[in-house]
């Protein structure tokens, strides 16, 4: 397989990632610094900023209530990044982003198919959350939401929008632009006061308090997998 699969699927780093640690220099496979594009076997050692990669790990997933000021990456040279905040005994990375400004729900694992499976766009897999605003909503800034603004030369997706209180409303999103929500506030002449994801598919925030983790169980990580293969919708 490809070596950014094989350092995604023991758990190491995103394939994204892995790509930039190779480009870096940082990979190396049977004592060979790695290139993009390198295809390895089980029988060949990768070592990956200094240490021997080993497959087949147990799979974890875990929900963390990511706090403002944490950066979603695995770099370890990125300070505030949550996979030290996290400092799970197997390496584990994000799966996608919640920028640094933002809180909530953030899942984690070392299963870089599930991963993958998760954040392909044509999968229009929802993400919800509840968003505050700097002054009162109107019915107007509602409507437009819901059926799309213009950013990132693009024109957002449909989606469910609905009012919580004068400045606070759900937002259910089926795509992950950059900073997608605070954008379309900003096109509309709304500031986000506070960004709070509270659902990833059939996971949810929950009870959990601000920097605090748990791991899912056998049926959340079941159904997230039969959501992601197509077998539930």
């Amino acid at each position: 397989m490809r070596l950014n699969k094989f350092l995604s699927d023991a758990g190491v780093c995103s394939r994204r990632e892995a790509d930039r640690q190779i480009e870096a220099g940082a990979v190396y496979v049977n004592k060979a610094v790695a290139v993009l594009g390198t295809q390895v076997s089980e029988n060949d050692e990768v070592v990956y900023n200094g240490k021997v990669v080993q497959n087949g790990q147990r799979k974890v997933v875990i929900a963390l209530f990511k706090p403002v000021g944490i950066e979603c990456t695995s770099s370890p040279e990125v300070k505030d990044n949550v996979v030290d905040f996290v400092n799970y005994p197997t390496r584990l990375f994000p799966v996608g982003r919640l920028d640094k400004n933002s809180e909530g729900l953030l899942l984690m694992t070392n299963d870089g198919e599930l991963s993958n499976g998760i954040l392909k766009a044509r999968n229009f897999h929802e993400k919800e959350y509840v968003v505050t605003v700097n002054k009162s909503i109107s019915r107007a800034f509602i409507s437009k939401m819901s059926s799309g603004v213009a950013i990132l030369d693009t024109v957002t997706r449909p989606c469910e929008v609905t009012q919580v209180d004068e400045r606070t409303f759900r937002i259910i999103l089926t795509q992950g632009l950059n900073r997608q929500i605070r954008r379309m506030c900003e096109a509309l002449g709304y500031e986000v006061v506070n960004l709070r994801r509270i659902r990833v598919l059939n996971i949810t925030l929950g009870a959990l308090r601000k920097g605090e983790w748990r791991e899912l169980d056998a049926n959340e990580i079941d159904t997230l997998r039969e959501i992601v293969q197509g077998k539930l919708k």
